[in-house]
């Protein structure tokens, strides 16, 4: 879903977080469950474009992209 937010491609998560292509799609496809520096990682990456990640509240865990303060 972050990805999907940013409008980023397998492609550019990749890039971003340094990690080969296939380990995102292997991610993403649950056939990877990720070491924890890949992981890391990825979040990372996914955290300085702008998505903030939602810890489970009872209604699921999930993510959002972090407002953008407007200029005065």
């Amino acid at each position: 879903m972050a990805r999907a937010a940013l409008r980023w491609s397998l492609q550019d998560l990749a890039e971003a977080a340094k990690v080969h292509r296939n380990t995102i799609t292997n991610f993403e496809n649950e056939r990877y469950a990720g070491s924890p520096d890949v992981l890391e990682a990825i979040q990372t990456a996914l955290e300085a474009a702008g998505v903030e990640f939602i810890a489970e509240n009872g209604g699921g865990a999930g993510v959002r992209l972090r407002k953008v303060e407007k200029a005065s």
